[in-house]
């Protein structure tokens, strides 16, 4: 992998890590339209190290408040009903689903989950999952001429059934299209939680999967084409253009629809279907050497 190719992946990550439209696919689209080498699982989950880091300092007072109540409710110096002893809990409950299942597909994840036929669908059937959470969550928001404003869920009204349905969203991103925070954010819409609720848990969920995925990768990094230097570089990228699009993401989803990720979602799905089946692009491109 040149510096080049090196830059601009770690752009890649850094810029669709926390959108809904899935960084591990960009980054496989992004080598495949290049003529590039696919660059792997393993690159995919240490650029993420970068910008999970990012979250770790944006968030970093929640991360902390949460951190401290619930060592202190295990210490029994902070009562176990304290809402942020509460979310370490249930952070720890809803990183389960993804940890389990990584680990029992790690070969499916780093072999035919990565098919860029298998990509396409998952763009367009999560494009349209999160489109109709979106169309439901703003109905309940604003009401509407024969509707009342419905009240939406907040974190504080997290419980372990809905943390462990968040885990297993979470967990559908193991393959490439269906996007982490997209999963997460649709599937926390459609039971009934606010855009920033859902957002806000779907990043913390993210850590210490991202961190745990990144960490076992380590021992792959540096094979075949993709060597240390480079991915160290694309990991930095990707942590400076994350924390700049994870600032505007949270301000955006205040006041904004995903519509215009539900769009884009299904147009690119649909533009690399047609790609695949005229011959333009293969479903495995880079992959032989990758």
């Amino acid at each position: 992998m040149s510096w080049l190719e090196s830059f601009i992946l770690g752009l890649v990550q850094g810029l669709t890590e926390f959108l809904p439209i899935s960084s591990s696919a960009h980054l496989r689209l992004t080598a495949a339209f290049a003529g590039w080498h696919d660059p792997g699982a393993a690159f995919t989950a240490i650029t993420q190290i970068g910008t999970e880091t990012a979250v770790l300092i944006y968030l970093r007072k929640d991360i902390a408040r949460i951190v401290s109540a619930w060592f202190g409710s295990i210490l029994g110096k902070v009562p176990r009903s304290d809402h942020d002893a509460q979310m370490g809990w249930l952070v720890i409950v809803g990183s389960i689903p993804i940890g389990v299942l990584g680990v029992t597909f790690k070969d499916q994840i780093e072999g035919p989950f990565r098919d860029l036929r298998l990509i396409a669908t998952t763009l367009i059937v999560m494009g349209v999952v999160l489109g109709i959470a979106d169309r439901l969550a703003a109905r309940d928001e604003t009401g509407g001429r024969h509707r009342a404003v419905r009240h939406r869920k907040g974190l504080k009204e997290l419980g372990v059934k809905d943390g462990l349905i968040f885990g297993f969203c979470q967990a559908m991103a193991l393959i490439p299209g269906v996007s982490r925070s997209g999963a997460t954010i649709s599937g926390g819409l459609l039971m009934g939680y606010t855009r920033e609720a859902a957002a806000r848990y779907s990043f913390l969920l993210a850590i210490p999967a991202v961190l745990a995925s990144g960490v076992f990768e380590l021992k792959d990094a540096g094979e075949g084409h993709v060597s240390w230097g480079p991915t160290i570089f694309a990991t930095i990228i990707a942590f400076v253009v994350g924390y700049a699009v994870i600032a505007w993401f949270m301000k955006f989803i205040t006041t904004k629809s995903f519509m215009p990720f539900v769009y884009y979602r299904i147009v690119l799905g649909i533009v690399l279907i047609a790609l695949v089946a005229t011959g333009t692009l293969s479903p495995h491109a880079g992959e032989s050497a990758g």
